[in-house]
């Protein structure tokens, strides 16, 4: 209750909130290379419970997903956790963006429902140049990222332009 609280108390500041480390980050050392190997009950009501909770009653404008796997797969390339679970049964509407240097493959990190690949490399965009050329990254959904970055773009110009008038 207390992420969400901040959330809508940013808010009102006319500040938008970005949460993180989504979902499982249970360490600093090796965290990149981490696995949480976990059963679906286990991952609802511990693991994801305070970020549904966040979601479904303040609707942060980021989430950032975590550095490590769980059960195998990296967070950032889960499209089981980003699309299934945050957007398709918590109706999460803001950006996804990974941790820098989050996840393996910059192609299936978007694929799985981030928005933003952070720190945006050379490496990345090549990555994502030849995956959609290639064809093993749709255009739907590279069309779906860049529609939720315009969107968050959008929605800070306008708190700006109603700050100032």
């Amino acid at each position: 209750l207390v992420g969400s609280e901040m959330c809508i108390r940013d808010r009102s500041q006319g500040v938008g909130s970005a949460v993180k480390h989504f979902v499982a980050n249970n360490q600093e050392a090796s965290r990149n290379i981490n696995d949480v190997i976990i059963n679906d009950r286990a991952l609802r009501e511990i693991y994801l419970k305070g970020f549904e909770i966040i979601v479904k009653k303040s609707q942060p404008w980021a989430i950032m997903s975590s550095y490590n796997k769980i059960n195998g797969t990296y967070v950032a390339e889960s499209r089981d956790i980003l699309t299934d679970i945050l957007r398709g049964e918590w109706d999460f509407q803001g950006l996804v963006m990974t941790d820098w240097f989050g996840g393996n493959s910059a192609p299936l990190s978007i694929a799985a429902g981030n928005d933003l690949l952070e720190p945006g490399t050379k490496r990345q965009w090549e990555d994502l140049l030849d995956a959609a050329e290639n064809g093993s990254l749709s255009e739907v959904d590279i069309n779906t990222s860049v529609m939720r970055i315009l969107k968050l773009i959008l929605k800070i110009k306008l708190k700006n332009l109603t700050s100032i008038c």
